[in-house]
């Protein structure tokens, strides 16, 4: 019983630096495309939505574009990108930063690398504390097991002495 004390925030805190590295490998790939200096003039292919939520009063939308352009070494790219501007349409012509490489890092997104640094530094604080969190319930119900022992099976025999 005691180890899933231990288990459950072992698992969240696995899931915290699971995205923390998503968030953080994100924000170096977007960087590198917008610091390469490389850009070309892409079109978007399509657009579609996705939804999700309970189904009920709490459903949130995402808009996604899929651009194609081609690399100054001749490959055809094409890449989907999440939240674009929804002003952008299929067929529409758009300027896309990218870094070369085995795999081509594209984006359609203006260079806003304040704004990326900052929504990056917003997520991982917010790791940050639901990690503490699991750290700081892991120490408290460790401190007060090693206090008061539940459910320990040791039983202590008290002899009472009489008259």
């Amino acid at each position: 019983m005691d180890a899933l004390f231990y288990v459950v925030p072992c698992l969240i805190l696995a899931g915290v630096l699971f995205f923390g590295f998503h968030a953080t490998r994100h924000w170096w790939q977007i960087r590198a495309a917008w610091n390469s200096g490389l850009t070309a003039e892409g079109r978007c292919l399509r657009t579609f939505t996705t939804t999700y939520g309970n189904g009920r009063d709490q459903v949130r939308t995402m808009l996604h574009h899929v651009y194609e352009f081609t690399a100054r070494d001749g490959r055809v790219v094409r890449f989907e990108e999440e939240s674009g501007p929804a002003t952008t349409v299929e067929g529409d012509i758009v300027t896309v930063h990218y870094a070369e490489g085995a795999r081509i890092v594209a984006t359609a997104r203006r260079p806003s690398r304040a704004g990326l640094a900052a929504s990056t530094v917003g997520v991982l604080a917010i790791l940050g504390v639901v990690a503490a969190i699991c750290v700081g319930f892991m120490i408290t119900y460790h401190d007060m097991s090693s206090d008061f022992p539940f459910g320990d099976d040791t039983t202590e025999s008290v002899t009472i002495e009489g008259s």
